[in-house]
């Protein structure tokens, strides 16, 4: 191939001057063997030609003296990794940022400490940008050539990656017109690495009607095959614009680093804080509803069309609903399986049931401990409290009654530190508490706004409401616990006589009108 020449050749590792110099002696020779060119395209060895050569050669020629490399200041450009912007003009870096990583770091840190700052030669602005570029020949001529060329190589060798700062600098000094621009397409990720195309790219790279694109997959043999293919069956004839696929890779970028709510990945999973939300879609938990109202699980199955499940956290086992033993995503009810890891277990079920509302028991007696903080810090969490209704079984039951009193101080103070956590100032989950004796003289408000909570508005309000437990001798069973030496004060006030199922003929209120 009469067209091809070797220049010389130049060790070129990652952010060091070998790069620019190899470029220096390419163009070089490009300019001194081919008198006829106009415009120098720099390219590497990973780029593909997305469009015609003979296309490219058609845009840049009605463009004769446009110069297209991308060149801005360090306070205007948002993609420097590593926290060295202005810096990497200022100081000395002779060490690869790479194999030297040490000695790199520490001789930063010395020269910060010493308040050592390098001179910047005749004043230049340094800019920034793609290395790849394609240049007039009167740009990069007036590059090679310029009598200083000397003390601005001498400036750069110092440099941190010059191949991204030395032709964007310079060309602001001798280009009559500049698009700070690149035809090339090459997209970085949040840690400045380069992304790499593979097959299933195709549609995604024909979309940003770009001349080239970096880095391909040295096996994507597709993409070879769809771009590599005849001119006349190619040609676009329309502007380059990566830009029209920045959305995607934006998006690509936030699930890498952020990912999706309630969906786990290894990047994330041993930092606490990073999952981005706990779980992925809004559920219900209630607390001491089951032990007060007979049927209340089958009844607000039915006025929300929600999948109720029993208690979840039961010592036993899990008490899915309809009496299931493995759910969605093969979420098995072994307490030992569940209890291993309970976070993972709750956020599988909401995961694996997204779309659908799950709403669950939670009980004094439950094995809460290792996730109640993970609920009452979850925004997903909606947490209804009859606080002291775990003492209405025990009311019911037909047990010694010093095993009741025993009973009853375990899974009062079990509860009381529990509302602590419901009332910490780090919960951010919808979180509402009624004492039992608040709650049932009036229940009707307080389940219409759970519905409305759950999605179920209904503007005629409740028309089917579960059926409450027998209280009768409630408050005197209340009584005798403290006569025994333990005091129930989670239930709230139930006088000893007071039947709660009574009608109560209040008198109205009087009123003073003036």
């Amino acid at each position: 191939m009469p067209d091809v020449r070797y220049s010389k050749r130049h060790r070129c590792e990652w952010g060091t001057w070998g790069l620019v110099a190899a470029t220096q002696g390419a163009a070089e020779l490009m300019l001194q063997e081919f008198p006829d060119v106009r415009h120098v395209y720099l390219a590497s060895g990973s780029c593909l030609p997305l469009r015609p050569v003979q296309e490219l050669k058609d845009y840049l020629a009605d463009r004769p003296n446009t110069d297209f490399i991308e060149s801005a200041t360090t306070a205007d450009v948002p993609w420097t990794i590593g926290g060295l912007d202005h810096e990497r003009f200022t100081l000395r870096f002779p060490f690869s940022w790479r194999k030297n990583r040490f000695l790199f770091d520490r001789y930063v840190a010395l020269q910060r400490r010493m308040g050592y700052k390098r001179h910047i030669p005749n004043g230049i602005v340094p800019h920034m940008g793609s290395q790849w570029w394609c240049l007039t020949r009167q740009t990069l001529s007036a590059i090679l050539s310029d009598p200083e060329r000397d003390i601005y190589d001498r400036y750069f060798k110092r440099v941190w990656i010059p191949d991204e700062s030395y032709f964007q600098t310079l060309a602001r000094q001798y280009s009559r017109q500049i698009e700070s621009r690149s035809l090339t397409l090459s997209k970085f990720d949040y840690q400045g690495k380069p992304h790499i195309f593979y097959d299933d790219h195709l549609q995604l790279l024909r979309r940003s009607d770009c001349f080239v694109a970096r880095k391909i997959w040295p096996f994507a043999n597709r993409l070879y095959d769809a771009f590599l293919t005849d001119s006349a069956g190619a040609m676009k004839r329309t502007e380059p614009n990566p830009g029209k696929i920045d959305r995607i890779f934006s998006k690509a970028v936030e699930r890498r680093t952020l990912g999706r709510p309630g969906l786990y990945m290894q990047s994330r999973f041993p930092v606490e804080g990073r999952e981005n939300g706990l779980t992925c879609a809004q559920y219900s938990v209630f607390e001491g509803f089951s032990d007060l109202f007979e049927n209340f699980e089958s009844w607000l199955a039915r006025v929300t069309g929600t999948r109720v499940h029993g208690h979840l956290f039961a010592p036993e086992h899990a008490e899915f609903a309809d009496g299931q033993t493995v759910v969605n995503g093969a979420l098995s009810d072994s307490a030992t399986l569940r209890d291993y890891n309970p976070r993972a277990f709750l956020t599988s079920l909401i995961w694996n049931t997204r779309g659908e509302r799950q709403c669950f028991q939670v009980g004094p007696q439950d094995t809460i401990k290792n996730i109640e903080w993970d609920i009452a810090k979850d925004p997903n969490a909606q947490i209804s409290v009859i606080s002291g209704a775990w003492a209405v079984p025990l009311f019911k039951s037909n047990r010694n009654f010093s095993e009741i009193r025993q009973e009853a101080a375990r899974l009062q103070q079990a509860e009381s530190k529990h509302l602590g956590v419901l009332r910490s100032q780090w919960s951010k989950a919808r979180i509402r508490i009624w004492t039992m004796a608040d709650f049932i003289e009036a229940p009707m408000e307080p389940l219409q706004t759970i519905i409305d909570e759950i999605g179920q508005q209904n503007m005629r309000g409740i028309a089917e409401v579960p059926k409450m437990a027998e209280l009768t001798g409630f408050g005197q069973f209340l009584q005798n616990l403290k006569n025994q030496g333990m005091h129930p004060y989670l239930m709230g006030d139930f006088p000893v006589a007071h039947d709660p199922h009574e009608q109560q003929n209040n008198k109205p209120k009087p009123y003073l009108v003036k």
